[in-house]
């Protein structure tokens, strides 16, 4: 505690009455509470803010219904309607959003009822809003008919959405079918507003509901709501389902709401693709769709099917999310863009932002939407009796009850959340994502983008809330520096990314800060609200409306307000600013859609709950290295003395630093005290604390809110350095040979599923990074500080990326940079079989089985533009033991045998085959102990990927059984360079103490190999991520006395003795053998630390 406060309460340290202690402990806590009570925003504060807020959306909404409803969007600038561009078609950008179904009036529909339940006030805001509410639903009635195939169904603009307009299926799902959705919740009373009670309109007639009708409910405006907008969400959505009639389950892009498909030829809709109906002019129809747009129609379409008893919508959507899911990368990441034909993913990008961002919404959403609620019965057979029905699930298998289950989004967003921590998520300088390769985890580029703003949101729902605080400090740094977000910044160059720097009202960082203060209670983001409040009303605002950004530098407007405006950003900014909403305090399952549409599955439409295990379906599971948060931490505790615990965080001024804000001036006024009535002062020049720069952030923050004694951390900067080989310098092998792999240069570089091959050390660059702690461990436990090469040749890798270096590339090489290092413990024993093979074997635990990869995915070349490095050639195969069988054993093999006899390439002969034998090799751990005798040093056995004629350096061999009930013969340590013996029976030194004496020769005994049987510790290890032949399941031979002969003398030479795993199967295989030789194992340390992912082989 400062000083300061030890005299102010008049504290000693000499004082020891009890009475005295309490009193002033109580005398801490109330000036505590007067403090955070004097400093935070007020109340009144609050309240002008939030009727700024319904001003804001009510200038927009009152602008688009007087000027461009029932058209689509209100250009704001030019004061006109905005629709869709018929001259150019393939204007996606217009017209993929604008349907010519008065999209902004439908967006908006459920803020007017989020609106309607404002507290009281001189303005009538709730009673205003609810009449608007039910006005607006009147009006769109009015213009697109009820929903039924009777006379009322046809409204002024048609019957239904039956327009001629090719739309997005993603964008008309979460607008349009989400609005109506949503507003139909609302008005039926299912959905929370504050006073509105649904009353049964009187006379109403008694018959059967219809599919999507209610009871009548009687509205002030004499208008009768019996469910019209469910039913015209239905309709909207029944024209949506001729996209998904593809191969994959995955919807096309678009769709008109008219005719379907006709464009997309190959989908098994258009049985007849030669048809004139389906002749495409001009360039084929774009295929490509991305993982948000396909797999984000779950809470919507699973919503309408509960509502109307019609499965078909909830099945296709949850196809369509796991068919996404399914095609994730073997490290859990999921690309951008993917063909929704053919299911490849189009570009190598995988992000938090644009083209993924709301799949991960969904699948926690859906988890939380579906819980509590029954799976839909799916063994009847649901049909309709008019011969337009369309049911794409009929074309597909039915999914699994374990697909339909809310544990299953829950488990697939754990993993999906961990893939993005452990590969996108960068904590240099300050927390963010960055956008890496699909397959690999590299890097790829270093800009965030505005759509990535919902992340922090979406992580305080998971209960990620450290996470989520850290990562949204960047976005506030970024919107403190602009007024808003640019659409893409680079956190390399510390500018705008591209020229990408418009900002079209887009609702994402508003939305992360709603949740992050409902979790925490930060006054913080309050003064956060405020400040994108002010900035919108000082940089957007026409006469006509709100107008977005098209350049956040220069403020030069966009002439568009997006519906999202009205339907979003507007919505979170008053939910923020109103606590006690009803929608805040709601104890049920609803979620806000990704268009910010409140959806929840009524009570009534849900059948007795079954609870289910949680899934154990292996590709389900979370990622390895984290585990998943099971509840919602508590709201961080407030720091003694200070409001804003977020204010007072040590990292407060690294996001600032990372965006640059310290460079930027600041010519807004930054509050010395707070304002005692509305928390601002109106005379400004009367205030002398003006801060010249962004030292604070947002601007509206109060000097009150900021630690007095605050202290900042160091900035997280990594160490690094780089090692650059010589070029075309041959390096010695351990056999004192020049190595043959200097003739592929300084471009021998090989893309593997798990990293980079290296062919050639020649002029190579590599980048280190130092880890601490490690996040690599060996058999002995986790390493707490290492090297991690995250660069090669100017090609950043990915986190879990390897680099794999043949032993005979690096030689004998002992630079303090860069140090080949033989492992003293571990080490693989190969073994030739006599009996030949065609094909090389692995047994159990092979080396093969270690370096040979799980996935199956194709193998990609890299390519950067940026270097002159050039990968010479795809590889097809599983990992690196079949890259050797296919490339190194076979060239070295070539350039070998052309080195020994050239002439030999210039006659015709006719060569003898010998005869081959294949190779296993075998993990084995060395002893220990003060009886353990070193590793016997002798040459490495040669590359066990190939059979070869050649005898290893050992043939005899003595099976020994467990060699503890007598003394063994003579001829067993003279006669036989290895003795083989099963675990068991007596002690490790009682075992060697049974081998007669013998005198050194080459045909003597050399190595004592214990077998082990099988235990279930090896699958143990294998969960924990160590493969079979790691070894990771043996355990050291302990020899606690020193070793002697069976008369008992101390041994002069010291036998070595090792264990393998295996039980008897291993025990045939050595009665098998034709030789036995050694392969040592090394790893690489730079500067006495281990570098974690060179792999030597």
């Amino acid at each position: 505690m400062p000083l300061r406060w030890r005299g102010l309460m008049g504290m000693s340290c000499s004082t020891h009455s009890t009475a005295a202690y309490q009193s002033r402990w109580l005398l801490l806590a109330l000036t505590t509470i007067w403090l955070a009570t004097a400093n935070a925003m007020t109340q009144v504060r609050i309240a002008e803010l939030r009727q700024e807020t319904v001003a804001m959306f009510y200038h927009g909404f009152d602008n688009y219904m007087r000027v461009a409803f029932p058209e689509d969007e209100l250009r704001p600038v030019t004061c006109v309607p905005l629709t869709r561009d018929s001259r150019n078609p393939r204007n996606v950008e217009l017209n993929d959003v604008l349907g010519n179904y008065s999209l902004t009036l439908i967006d908006s529909l459920s803020t007017l009822a989020i609106l309607a339940s404002a507290p009281l006030d001189t303005a009538a805001t709730g009673a205003k809003a609810l009449q608007d509410f039910q006005n607006g639903v009147a009006s769109l009635v009015l213009q697109y008919g009820d929903g039924t195939s009777g006379p009322s169904g046809k409204g002024l603009r048609g019957r239904g959405f039956d327009v001629d307009s090719k739309v997005q299926v993603f964008e008309t799902v979460i607008r349009g079918v989400g609005g109506l959705l949503s507003a139909h919740l609302f008005a039926a009373g299912e959905l929370p507003i504050t006073g509105y009670t649904p009353r049964r309109a009187k006379g109403a007639t008694k018959h059967k509901l219809q599919k999507g009708e209610i009871p009548g409910i009687a509205w002030p405006n004499g208008f009768i709501y019996n469910g019209q907008l469910l039913r015209l969400a239905l309709d909207l959505a029944q024209r949506l389902l001729p996209a998904f009639y593809t191969a994959t389950g995955m919807p096309y892009p678009r769709v008109n709401l008219r005719h379907g498909i006709p464009f997309y030829q190959n989908s098994p809709l258009n049985k007849d693709p030669d048809s004139d109906e389906n002749v495409q002019e001009g360039a084929p129809e774009i295929t490509e769709t991305c993982s948000a747009g396909a797999g984000s129609l779950v809470l919507e379409f699973t919503v309408l099917s509960r509502l109307t008893d019609d499965p078909r919508f909830e099945q296709l959507a949850k196809r369509a999310f796991w068919a996404v899911w399914n095609r994730r990368s073997s490290i859990g990441l999921i690309g951008a863009g993917v063909d929704a034909e053919n299911g490849e993913w189009i570009g190598p990008y995988a992000g938090i932002g644009a083209g993924t961002d709301s799949f991960f919404e969904y699948a926690l959403k859906t988890h939380i939407l579906l819980s509590g609620h029954d799976q839909p019965n799916l063994t009847v057979p649901f049909k309709e009796p008019h011969q337009s029905w369309l049911d794409p699930n009929a074309i597909y298998t039915p999914l699994t009850e374990e697909q339909n289950s809310p544990e299953a989004f829950l488990a697939a967003w754990q993993q999906a959340h961990a893939a993005v921590k452990r590969h996108l998520y960068s904590g240099i300088h300050h927390p963010h994502y960055v956008n890496v390769h699909l397959a690999t985890g590299s890097p790829q580029a270093y800009w965030i983008d505005s759509l990535g703003a919902y992340y922090p949101g979406l992580l305080t729902l998971a209960g990620e809330v450290e996470e989520a605080i850290e990562t949204n400090l960047l976005y506030t740094a970024l919107w403190t520096r602009y007024s808003a977000l640019p659409e893409r910044w680079s956190v390399r160059d510390g500018q705008v990314e591209g020229g990408l720097g418009w900002w079209p009202g887009r609702p994402e960082f508003i939305e992360s800060n709603y949740h992050l203060y409902r979790a925490t209670r930060d006054p913080w983001y309050l003064h956060v609200g405020e400040m994108v409040l002010e900035d919108i009303k000082r940089r957007c605002w026409t006469p006509c409306g709100w107008s977005g950004l098209q350049d956040v530098r220069t403020g030069e407007m966009s002439d568009r307000m997006e519906s999202f405006f009205l339907g979003e950003t507007a919505k979170y900014l008053y939910l923020l600013l109103d606590p006690d909403h009803p929608l805040n305090s709601l104890d049920a399952a609803y979620v806000f859609t990704t268009e910010g549409h409140p959806l929840i599955i009524p009570k009534e439409k849900t059948n007795p709950v079954i609870k289910r295990k949680r899934s154990a379906s292996k590709e389900l599971q979370p990622h390895t290295g984290e585990g998943p948060r099971d509840t919602c931490p508590v709201p961080p505790p407030p720091i003694p003395f200070t409001i804003s615990a977020t204010a007072a965080r040590p990292d407060i001024f690294h996001a600032a630093s990372l965006i640059g804000l310290h460079l930027i001036q600041n010519h807004h006024v930054i509050e010395a005290e707070p304002a005692k009535l509305t928390g601002r002062t109106a005379n400004t020049k009367s205030q002398p604390d003006i801060v010249t720069n962004h030292t604070y952030y947002p601007w509206t923050l109060p000097q009150s809110l900021m630690p007095v004694n605050g202290t900042c951390a160091r900035l997280p900067m990594k160490h690094t350095f780089s090692i650059e080989f010589p070029v075309s310098t041959p390096l010695q092998t351990s056999q004192g040979v020049q190595s043959n792999f200097i003739v592929f240069g300084p471009q021998g570089l090989v893309r593997l599923n798990e990293g980079i091959l290296v062919k050639s050390l020649s002029g190579l660059k590599m980048g280190m990074v130092f880890e601490s702690p490690s996040p690599f461990r060996t058999l002995d436990g986790p390493l707490m500080e290492s090297w991690r090469v995250w660069n090669i040749a100017n090609m950043a890798l990915g986190r879990d990326e390897q680099i794999f270096i043949p032993r005979d590339v690096i030689g004998e090489m002992t630079d303090p940079s860069f140090t080949r290092v033989r492992d003293s413990v571990m080490f693989d024993i190969v073994l030739q079989l006599e009996s030949p093979i065609g094909t090389n074997s692995s047994a159990p635990g092979s080396v093969e089985e270690f370096y040979d990869s799980s996935s199956d995915s194709k193998q990609d070349i890299l390519e950067d533009s940026s270097t002159d490095l050039v990968f010479e050639e795809q590889i097809s195969s599983a990992g690196l033991a079949a890259e050797y069988k296919t490339m190194l054993s076979s060239l070295l093999h070539h350039v070998t045998s052309a080195l020994r006899d050239p002439a030999a390439t210039l006659l015709p002969q006719q060569p003898e085959t010998p005869q081959t034998y294949p190779f296993i090799t075998l993990p084995a751990i060395a002893s220990t102990g003060m009886g353990a005798a070193p590793i016997i040093d002798v040459p490495d056995a040669p590359d066990p990927s190939q059979p070869r004629s050649e005898s290893l350096i050992w043939s005899n061999i003595y099976f020994a059984g467990d060699g503890c009930r007598t003394k063994l013969p003579d001829d067993a340590a003279k006669k036989h360079e290895i003795i083989v013996m099963r675990r068991g029976g007596c002690t490790f030194s009682e075992k060697l103490s049974n081998i007669p004496s013998f005198t050194p020769t080459t045909r003597s005994l050399k190595l004592v190999i214990l077998i082990s049987g099988v235990t279930d510790e090896n699958d143990k290890w294998q969960e924990e991520g160590w493969p079979a032949s790691s070894g990771a399941s043996l355990f050291r031979p302990l020899l606690d006395k020193v070793q002697v002969t069976p008369s008992g003398l101390v041994r002069h030479h010291q036998i070595c003795m090792v264990m393998v795993g295996g039980g008897d199967e291993l025990e045939e295989l050595f009665r098998k053998t034709r030789s036995i030789g050694l392969r040592r194992r090394y790893h690489i340390e730079s500067q006495g630390l281990v570098v974690g992912n060179i792999i030597v082989v």
